[in-house]
């Protein structure tokens, strides 16, 4: 198992993270403001120095959804790489060589996203945690192929995002989710009769919700209505929670992101239509949509490999929010684990910082299938030459407004 830093380190270091808030004196003087930054920047050579001397530093980018609606999955991305490499650093590094994230936005947009990995490039990027959204993945993994740079999504779940071989993953691929989905529903016996409300215009969606139907009749699953909706249509549900309903739907299975699933459940509660409702990875941060009532997510359950209310979970936790503010959730955990995996590749392919960025990425493709982690997400995960992670499903139930392990 891998250890944690102590609370009392995570406090020390939310307190050097400007972007987590740390508050200082808002008046200084000159002189005192010159020897703050002539002591930074001996503190910053000193480091860099020792870094050199025991082996160098790897620099890893991170792109994800900083801004915008999607920015509760690239915030915790970012958090997590980052929480992770301070712990690594703090721990003595990898056989003395340090790590180095920096976080580019891309505000879940394709095109920015490759704006983002270029931005990394010229830092000296040479290894990516990320894109954390499917649309912006794929067309990263496209530039990250050409380069030969290894790549590590922790949630970008589309199959595409893994068609090269310098590229893995964290999370369960789409149609893995849907099959799973469909499994949990069918074995737990929690429902017969299921519609489905799905985004026909993103991958993830859809790719989740082909392989739910594709399994669901194998679970003794009627799915009795199969509606859907697209990004130019994604605020008003009235038609396809009525077809639910008068269909009978026992659960609604909602394979969407978390912003339209809170306006779902605020528009099924006005119909007084009261199902289980049931999600993936995507619906995980729908407890923290501004001015949801988040009474309305009681009992609403999500396929998820991790949460905070697990014993195993307590000590991240705690120096998560301890460095951030904010609890974390599963994308914070995947980001977390992508660098642990990292980690555990440099060590066992032994590659160095002064490698060319190709060598380092044959390097690591070849120890990514031969490693094994026990991670917040998965206890002995493996990845296979596919990019895909072996790990079993877990699902959460929202009781009392906090995540509950199934």
């Amino acid at each position: 198992m891998k250890k944690f830093v102590s609370l009392g380190l995570a406090v020390a270091m939310a307190a050097s993270l400007t972007a987590c808030g740390g508050s200082k004196p808002t008046e200084t003087t000159a002189a005192a403001g010159a020897a703050e930054t002539t002591a930074a920047a001996a503190e910053a050579e000193t480091t860099a120095a020792a870094a050199e001397a025991a082996g160098g530093t790897f620099k890893i980018g991170v792109i994800g959804p900083l801004t915008g609606p999607a920015a509760a999955y690239g915030i915790a991305v970012a958090n997590g790489a980052d929480l992770a490499v301070k712990e690594i650093n703090a721990a003595g590094g990898i056989n003395g060589m340090m790590l180095e994230n920096k976080a580019e936005d891309d505000e879940h947009d394709p095109e920015k996203s490759v704006n983002a990995y270029n931005t990394l490039k010229d830092w000296g990027m040479q290894m990516l945690v990320g894109a954390t959204t499917s649309k912006p993945c794929i067309a990263v993994a496209a530039e990250s192929a050409n380069d030969n740079l290894f790549q590590i999504t922790p949630s970008g779940s589309a199959v595409e995002c893994v068609a090269n071989d310098n590229v893995f993953r964290v999370c369960f691929a789409d149609p893995d989710q849907g099959t799973a989905s469909a499994k949990y529903i069918g074995e737990n016996k929690l429902a017969t009769k299921v519609a489905i409300i799905y985004d026909s215009s993103t991958e993830y969606s859809s790719g989740i919700r082909e392989s739910f139907v594709k399994e669901a009749g194998n679970q003794g699953i009627e799915v009795v209505a199969d509606e859907a909706f697209t990004a130019d249509s994604n605020t008003d549900f009235s038609v396809q929670l009525d077809k639910a309903k008068e269909a009978g739907a026992e659960l609604v299975f909602l394979p969407i992101y978390y912003q339209e699933a809170s306006v779902i459940l605020k528009q099924a509660a006005d119909k007084e239509f009261s199902p289980i409702f049931f999600g993936c990875d995507g619906m995980d941060g729908i407890l923290t949509v501004e001015n949801f009532d988040t009474s309305l997510a009681e009992g609403l359950m999500l396929l998820t490999p991790f949460s905070t209310t697990e014993e195993s979970s307590k000590e991240f936790t705690e120096a998560y929010v301890a460095a951030y503010g904010v609890e974390p959730n599963q994308f914070a955990a995947d980001s977390y684990d992508a660098v642990y995996a990292i980690k555990a590749a440099i060590e066992k392919s032994g590659v160095t910082p002064d490698m060319e960025v190709s060598a380092i990425c044959d390097g690591m493709k070849a120890a990514m299938t031969e490693i094994s982690i026990d991670g917040l997400t998965g206890a002995g995960m493996t990845w296979n030459a596919a990019g895909e992670p072996n790990k079993a499903p877990k699902a959460v139930k929202i009781v009392n407004g906090v995540y509950e392990m199934q």
